[in-house]
């Protein structure tokens, strides 16, 4: 007797519980999947535009030889200026 109710309590208690968890992980698991295949996206979508990277850094370059020495220039004249 004590059987048939442990039985029914497992399948009316605990089955629909464990169910019910089981539901609330997989959509979360869902979400995730969502969120990571968006950030593949977006890493893939930023990857190309990263392309021109070196380009652009070998300006920066050139322009920052250039600045120091009008830098130089000018501070050698200040220098002589006041010296």
């Amino acid at each position: 007797m004590l059987w048939w109710i442990g039985n029914l309590i497992l399948l009316l208690v605990v089955v629909p519980v464990a169910v019910s968890l089981l539901s609330r992980v997989l959509g979360a698991l869902e979400r995730i999947r969502k969120a990571s295949d968006d950030i593949l996206a977006g890493g893939v979508a930023l990857a190309g535009e990263l392309e021109t990277t070196p380009d652009l850094l070998a300006t920066t370059d050139e322009t920052v030889g250039k600045v120091a020495d009008g830098a130089v220039r000018y501070a050698g004249s200040v220098g002589k200026l006041l010296g």
